[in-house]
C-alpha cells in the first residue's frame, strides 16, 4: 500500500535528523538529479548537451532544486535558475553558480524567465515547499507559472509536490504547476493522493530518507496486492451461510436494472447468498436464478440503489433494513435513494456511498453549509465531516474515490478508468461491497477501522474489473459485474 503523511509529521521526523547533522538536502538533491538522468536519457537518449531550467523559490525545495541543478551542471546539462524572489536558498544557488549554472534573478523579466523555462528539456519545480495550503502560486512565481503555461508546458519535475497544491490535502484553488514526475522525499504527502490535486502529481517516485515517521499514516492508497489480506476467502469447512448472507433492497418497476446490477454484482463477488426484497424480484431472479427472493437472516445489506423518492414500497423495506443495523449490527452499504433516510447516527459497520452531491445533501441536512463543488474541492474534509455527524464510513465516489472512517482512517483510490463513468456503475459497486461486508461483518465490529479498508478494497477491484471489463476502451456496468470473478481470482493469487 501507499501510505502519505502530513507536513508537519514529516517535519517531526526530520528534526532529529537534523539536530544530529545528516545531511538530508545533500541526499534529497542526489536523488533528484539521478532521477532527472533517467528522465533525460528517456526523452533525449543523452544527459550531456540538455538544457534544464531551475524555479527555485526561497525554501528546502528550492534548495533541493538548486543543489541537484549544480550536480547536473557538473554532468554536462547546461542548466539556469530562475528566481522567484529576494530570499533563496544561498547554499544551494552557491552551488549552482560554482557549477557554472546560469542565474536569472529575481528582478529580471518574467517573459525571459518564462521563455528560458519553455525551450528546457526538463524543468525542476522547486517553487514553494511542503508547507503549501492549495490556495496555488501567488505574486512572481504565479505570473511566471502562468506565462510558461501559455507557452506550453516542458517536462516537469516537481521537488516534493506540485507547486500551488494542497500539500496535506490536495486542494487547488488557483495556479498550479503540474508535473510529469514528483519526486517525494522521506514520505509521500496526502495532495499526492487526494482529489482534485491527485492528477497534478504524474508519476511518483520516493526517495526514502530513513524518517522515523510518527503516528499513523494521514491517508492510505491500497494496492492490487493488498486484496488477499482483506478479502474474506473461505475456508473448506464453511457453508453458505458462516460465509455471508447479503440482504438487498434495490430497484423498483420504474428502475429494475438496479437490481439487477447490485445482484449481480454480489453473486460474482462470491457472497455466500443474497436474498433479494422489492418489487421485481421475478427480473432479478430470471437474470440470477440463485438469488433468493424474501425476507430472512442476513449479515449485511445494501439498500437504496435505484430506489425513488416516491417508492412508498422500497422506503418501508429499508426502514425495516435500518432497525437490524442499528439493534442487532448487521453491516450495510448505504447508497443513492436511501441516504436521505439515513438515522441521526449509525456506526462505522454502515458505509455511505455517495457521489459528491449526494454527500452535500448529507451535510446539508445536518446543518452543513456546503455544495457539489464544496464537496469536490476538499472532499476528505467533507467525507470526515460526514463521518463525524453520523457515525458511518463514507466512500465518496469520483474519479478518484474517498474513504474516511473510524478513527480518522482515510483512503484515497485511482483505480478505474474514466470509461467507468456510466449508468449503473455505483450499483455494481454497491453490490461488491455488501459481499465484502458480509463476509466480514464480525471483524468490522471487533476492529471498526476495518469497514474503511474494506470500502477502498471494492473501490480497487470495482475499477480494476472495469480494466479487464475492455481494456482502453468503453465499457457497461454489466460488463463490469462480469468480470469481477475473474479480477478477484487475479488479485488472491498475486
Amino acid at each position: 500500500m501507499l501510505q502519505t503523511w502530513t507536513s508537519a509529521q514529516v517535519r517531526a521526523a526530520e528534526e532529529p535528523l537534523l539536530a544530529l547533522g545528516v545531511p538530508l538536502m545533500e541526499r534529497a538533491a542526489f536523488a533528484l538529479h539521478v532521477r532527472s538522468t533517467a528522465v533525460l536519457r528517456e526523452l533525449r537518449g543523452t544527459v550531456a548537451g540538455a538544457r534544464v531550467v531551475v524555479l527555485a523559490g526561497p525554501g528546502n525545495n528550492g534548495g533541493d532544486a538548486l543543489h541537484a541543478g549544480a550536480l547536473l551542471a557538473r554532468r554536462g546539462v547546461e542548466v539556469h535558475a530562475v528566481l522567484t524572489g529576494s530570499r533563496v536558498h544561498e547554499e544551494g544557488l552557491a552551488a549552482l553558480r560554482r557549477a557554472g549554472g546560469q542565474v536569472l534573478p529575481a528582478d529580471g523579466s518574467v517573459d525571459e524567465g518564462a521563455a528560458l523555462a519553455a525551450g528546457a528539456d526538463l524543468v525542476l519545480d522547486g517553487l514553494l515547499g511542503i508547507g503549501s495550503d492549495g490556495a496555488g502560486l501567488r505574486g512572481t512565481a504565479g505570473d511566471l507559472v502562468r506565462a510558461l503555461l501559455d507557452r506550453g508546458r516542458p517536462y516537469v519535475v516537481a521537488v516534493d509536490v506540485p507547486s500551488g497544491l494542497g500539500v496535506d490535502d490536495g486542494r487547488r484553488d488557483g495556479t498550479v504547476l503540474d508535473a510529469d514526475l514528483t519526486v517525494a522525499f522521506g514520505a509521500l504527502k496526502p495532495g499526492l493522493l487526494l482529489p482534485p490535486g491527485t492528477h497534478a502529481a504524474g508519476r511518483v517516485e520516493l526517495v526514502d530518507l530513513g524518517l522515523d515517521l510518527p503516528g499513523a499514516p494521514a491517508v492510505v492508497r491500497l494496492e492490487p496486492g493488498d486484496v488477499a489480506d482483506l478479502w474474506p476467502v473461505p475456508t473448506r469447512d464453511e457453508h453458505k451461510y458462516t460465509r455471508g448472507v447479503l440482504g438487498v433492497v434495490a430497484g423498483s418497476r420504474a428502475y429494475p436494472g438496479a437490481a439487477v446490477l447490485t445482484t449481480s454484482a454480489a453473486v460474482r463477488a462470491g457472497v455466500g447468498m443474497v436474498r433479494y426484497l422489492g418489487d421485481v424480484g421475478d427480473v432479478v431472479v430470471a437474470a440470477h436464478p440463485e438469488v433468493v427472493v424474501g425476507h430472512g437472516r442476513v449479515q449485511a445489506w445494501v439498500f437504496g440503489p435505484g430506489v425513488s423518492p416516491d417508492d412508498a414500497g422500497q422506503r418501508r423495506r429499508i426502514g425495516y433494513a435500518f432497525e437490524h443495523v442499528l439493534e442487532r449490527g448487521e453491516a450495510a452499504v448505504v447508497d443513492a435513494g436511501a441516504l436521505e433516510l439515513l438515522p441521526a447516527r449509525v456506526g462505522p459497520h454502515a458505509v455511505l456511498t455517495p457521489h459528491a452531491g449526494e454527500l452535500a445533501r448529507v451535510l446539508v441536512q445536518r446543518g452543513e453549509d456546503v455544495d457539489r463543488a464544496g464537496v469536490e474541492a476538499d472532499p476528505l474534509r467533507w467525507a470526515r465531516r460526514a463521518h463525524e455527524l453520523t457515525g458511518a464510513t463514507v466512500l465518496l465516489k469520483g474519479p478518484v474515490t474517498v474513504v474516511a472512517g473510524a478513527h480518522g482512517a482515510a483512503y484515497a483510490q485511482a483505480d478505474a478508468p474514466a470509461w467507468l463513468a456510466t449508468a449503473g456503475a455505483g450499483d455494481v459497486l454497491a453490490g461488491l461491497l455488501g459481499a465484502l461486508l458480509a463476509g466480514s461483518v464480525d471483524a468490522v465490529h471487533e476492529d471498526p477501522t476495518l469497514a474503511a479498508a474494506l470500502a477502498a478494497t471494492a473501490a480497487l477491484v470495482h475499477g480494476r474489473a472495469a480494466h479487464r471489463a475492455n481494456p482502453g476502451g468503453p465499457i457497461s456496468a454489466q460488463a463490469v459485474a462480469d468480470a469481477l470473478p475473474g479480477t478477484i481470482a487475479e488479485l488472491l493469487g498475486r
